[in-house]
């Protein structure tokens, strides 16, 4: 069909191409005339296509049309006239011409409101549902019949913009190439435009956006968001006329607390907070508004409306320097029309368009190693000097004033000086629980007081939670490409590595950890953690499936992994960073927010990853930290109906707690890594020295507090003695001490209720007749240096039980401390033992010494557990998943298998 296009814009551009890819030739473009010196972007690609382009400033004058425009559009022999965006006013002598007369797009959907102002009326009046009406268009252009309509949910904070963008634009592009087939196809409905509850208000201007502070919230709401971003809805307040932009009734955790902004009308003042301007309805309900335009045109963050004054100018560097010249060479190119770009000059002001918002975001990306900006930041500097400003800031690092403000616990130690951050982490920031509630953290090496730690409270989750769900659907982190997201792990890695004997000392201090082995295994798997997960993030694909086509139509099916949303994430105290790293590394490379709540013994090390966060430049309110109980903050993030991830690693009898919350609350995602009793068996024709090198490594490696610790040995009866000797032997080689020396093999267990169940648990087993080798009791002063604490250490010997039989309780149940279990098995029966060693609940890990390759491939099938070590022992890797049977839980932490924990499949399917 030959068709005319007659219209501007984008979106005129976008339904052209697809009308000439669906085969139809366009006779000839109609658009407007070139503005500052700029084509519109239909026009331009019609030119560039050789398709005739005619840039008219008018059709008609005085009610009449213009002769000679009419017989250039009539020498071109159109059939159908497209009218996929057109602001100039068309007359019927062309309207009616071709043979199949014209089509026009409008974004209201009938009955409801016409005009030119449709869809922001759409959003003042709180329609739930919205969309875009093809009419056969007539001297008013949107008053002829009905040739088809489309509609979409209108969510509770789009604004213009973003019902555009997700919905108006690439629909109603489909639904012009639509509209156009069906009329080469004779299908196309002539329906009468009903009238019943129809609306004609009439164009926004700015004169008539003035607030009207006597309504409820939501109305407000609605009216700041219908007139986003043209013509902005306004107030008088401090003796200027302010803007108000970027709305949202999602104010869930935010409490009114700031600086109070006087409104005249206003049921009461706003509040300048940290979040932005909270207003208020005359219900008493809040919205939130983030962004304000001065009355000079100025946009600024509603968060800094009394801070605006304080920020003084940068002096620049040489380099600086001579990045601004590289950026002005880039408003150059965007602003052909400008002679000079000056410090003054107003990138809208001088012609800039949307797209080419975009265009300088992009440039800005180039010219500065991938320095990422947001299309708001143009908006809220939009002369030279404020952009240049606000870029270098940037590049020096934005989130400088948030580092300083971090109050800390400065302690010498281990000759370095710790900066501990000691409070909760939210939004981006350190701040008190609420009521300024606090608890001591213990060094268990001398039962000395660490620091006072914050104390979450309910409303605290809340804020944490709100503050994730805002980053994850309105920040940063949703916006960026995956690579961009890997790279900032990338540098979050690099920042942990580069304060790794900090945080093994925290470590050491903080859970008792010999210093050694945190700054191996605690730190250092928590590096290679980040750095292997943000080699995943660019790698997260779906795929396509062959389905049964829908002939004579066919279909193509493909599935998306998407981030799942705000993810809770519950750590344990035995290694406190790094299950905090094997969880979340996953977590934050599959695009999701976090809320981290570390064990309430051990929370410094997560809070200073949190400040480390900072640093790397990771959004704010994409990770949060809150020290705490877990029957208070474990459980609100359990039952929070905006977290839609639990993973939890801890007893199997709070996993079950949690698992019950999780299904009662909104049927959350939930992975569980939770108790066990790894069985170890070590056959005659093993390699003796290994086994028992690996043996006391399976056992006594992080003081017993290991997940995956040989709950239970199996010796087979030959060597059973000999094994028992050896490992007495070296148990008594072991340094017991101060978990800062170099040189100390075993340090404090991480608390003292742990400690007692240690001793309660040696006691049983001693009672139930097994035998005590060696250990089984408290150690009270361990080194000359700790003669002089005040208070009790929470040191534990290493201890070895033998004849030790199947019904007893430490034949059962899981030490969690550095306790030794040895039975004996029959010479050669290897059915017999994997029946004991698979005679228990758990299933979390399980080994075999053996040079029997056979032997060892046939016993690492039976076993049941989520991890078999042949020949070795806790050799776990970033790259190998890691996850139990039974009730050791499920889901995995490590390797891409962990990636599936934080992701949810999406399949689409497309008919064509």
């Amino acid at each position: 069909m030959k068709i005319a296009v007659i219209g501007q814009s984008l979106f005129g551009q976008e339904v052209y191409c697809r009308l000439r890819e669906e085969g139809h030739e366009v006779v000839g473009v109609f658009t407007v005339p070139d503005k500052d010196g700029k084509a519109d972007p239909l026009g331009l690609q019609a030119e560039q296509d050789g398709v005739p382009v005619f840039k008219f400033t008018r059709w008609r004058a005085k009610g009449r049309a213009l002769p000679d425009v009419v017989a250039q559009y009539q020498a071109l022999g159109a059939e159908l006239n497209v009218l996929p965006f057109c602001s100039q006013f068309i007359p019927m002598e062309v309207i009616s011409a071709p043979r199949h007369g014209s089509i026009i797009y409008h974004p209201s959907l009938l009955p409801r409101h016409r005009g030119a102002s449709a869809i922001n009326w759409t959003l003042i009046h709180g329609d739930k549902k919205g969309g875009f009406t093809i009419f056969w268009a007539d001297d008013g252009l949107d008053t002829g019949d009905l040739l088809l309509q489309k509609e979409c949910e209108v969510l509770p904070d789009d604004t213009v913009s973003s019902l555009y963008n997700r919905f108006l634009f690439p629909e109603g592009v489909k639904g012009m190439v639509q509209a156009v087939k069906l009329i080469a196809e004779g299908k196309a409905p002539r329906l009468p435009q009903p009238e019943d509850g129809a609306t004609y208000e009439g164009i926004q201007r700015k004169e008539t956006a003035r607030i009207d502070w006597d309504q409820p919230a939501e109305a407000i709401h609605n009216w700041i968001r219908g007139n986003d971003k043209v013509p902005g809805a306004w107030t008088e307040a401090c003796g200027q006329k302010l803007t108000f932009f970027n709305s949202t009734l999602n104010t869930a955790g935010l409490e009114p607390e700031g600086e109070d902004l006087p409104i005249p009308g206003a049921h009461r003042p706003g509040v300048v907070t940290k979040a932005g301007l909270i207003l208020f309805g005359n219900d008493g309900r809040m919205l939130l508004v983030k962004n304000i335009q001065l009355e000079d045109g100025k946009m600024i963050p509603a968060a800094r409306f009394f801070r605006r004054a304080e920020s003084s100018t940068l002096e620049l560097t040489e380099e600086e320097l001579g990045t601004a010249e590289a950026v002005r060479d880039a408003w150059k190119r965007i602003l052909p029309s400008v002679p000079e770009v000056d410090e003054s000059t107003d990138f809208f002001k001088s012609g800039a368009a949307s797209v080419d918002v975009v265009r300088l975001v992009e440039e800005v990306k180039e010219l500065c190693d991938g320095l990422e900006l947001e299309n708001e930041d143009v908006y809220m500097a939009t002369t030279f000097g404020d952009f240049i400003q606000l870029l270098v800031r940037r590049l020096r690092g934005d989130d400088k004033e948030a580092e300083c403000a971090i109050a800390y616990v400065e302690k010498a130690v281990n000759k370095l000086t710790l900066r501990m951050p000691h409070q909760l982490f939210i939004g981006g920031a350190f701040v008190d629980a609420e009521g300024g509630k606090t608890y001591e953290t213990i060094n268990p090496t001398d039962g000395s007081v660490l620091c006072q730690v914050s104390l979450a409270q309910v409303s605290d989750v809340d804020k944490a939670v709100a503050a994730a769900k805002d980053a994850f659907e309105n920040g940063l982190w949703g916006k960026i490409s995956a690579r961009d997201r890997g790279r900032l792990l990338y540098r979050l890695a690099e920042l942990m590595e580069q304060h790794q004997e900090e945080l093994a000392t925290i470590e050491a201090l903080d859970a008792g950890a010999v210093y050694t082995l945190a700054l191996k295994t605690h730190v250092g798997m928590s590096v290679q953690t980040f750095r292997y997960f943000a080699g995943w993030c660019d790698k997260i694909q779906g795929s396509t499936i062959p389905i049964n086509q829908a002939r004579p139509n066919r279909n193509l099916s493909m599935t998306r992994r998407e981030p799942v949303g705000v993810c809770g994430i519950i750590i344990p105290w035995n290694y406190p960073l790094m299950m905090l790293s094997w969880k979340t590394a996953a977590c934050l490379a599959a695009g999701n927010t976090v809320v981290v709540k570390p064990a309430q013994v051990t929370p410094l090390t997560a809070l200073k990853f949190a400040e480390l966060t900072l640093k790397a430049g990771i959004p704010k309110g994409v990770v949060n930290v809150l020290p705490g109980s877990g029957s208070l903050v474990g459980q609100r993030l359990s039952d929070h109906p905006d977290v839609r991830k639990i993973g939890f690693t801890g007893s199997t009898e709070v996993g079950k707690h949690i698992m019950r919350s999780c299904a009662l609350s909104n049927v959350k995602k939930v992975s569980l890594e939770l108790g066990g009793k790894s069985p170890l068996l070590i056959f005659a024709d093993c390699d003796l020295g290994k086994a028992v090198q690996m043996g006391m490594s399976s056992v006594f490696f992080n003081k017993g507090e290991n997940c995956i610790a040989a709950g239970r040995l199996f010796v087979e009866d030959s060597i059973h003695d000999q094994f028992v000797q050896r490992v007495v032997e070296e148990v008594g080689k072991m340094k017991i001490g101060n978990p800062l020396d170099r040189d100390t093999d075993h340090g404090p267990q991480n608390h003292l209720a742990h400690l007692k169940k240690l001793l309660e648990y040696c006691r049983r087993g001693v009672e139930e007749g097994a035998t005590l080798v060696c250990g089984g009791k408290q150690v009270p002063r361990p080194d000359k240096w700790l003669q002089a604490a005040p208070t009790p250490c929470f040191f534990f010997e290493p201890t070895v039980f033998t004849d030790v039989q199947d019904h007893m309780f430490i034949a059962r149940e899981e030490s969690f401390g550095p306790v030794m279990i040895i039975s004996r098995f029959a010479d050669g029966d290897v059915d017999a033992v994997l029946t004991r060693a698979n005679a228990t609940e758990f299933g979390l890990a399980s080994g075999v010494f053996t040079r029997d390759i056979n032997k060892a491939l046939y016993v690492s099938d039976k076993l049941e557990a989520g991890t078999v070590f042949v020949n070795t022992y806790n050799k776990t890797d970033v790259a190998a998943p890691f996850g139990g049977f039974k009730q050791s839980g499920f889901g995995k932490d490590l390797g891409e298998a962990a990636l599936n924990e934080y992701l949810r499949v999406k399949t689409v399917t497309f008919e064509y």
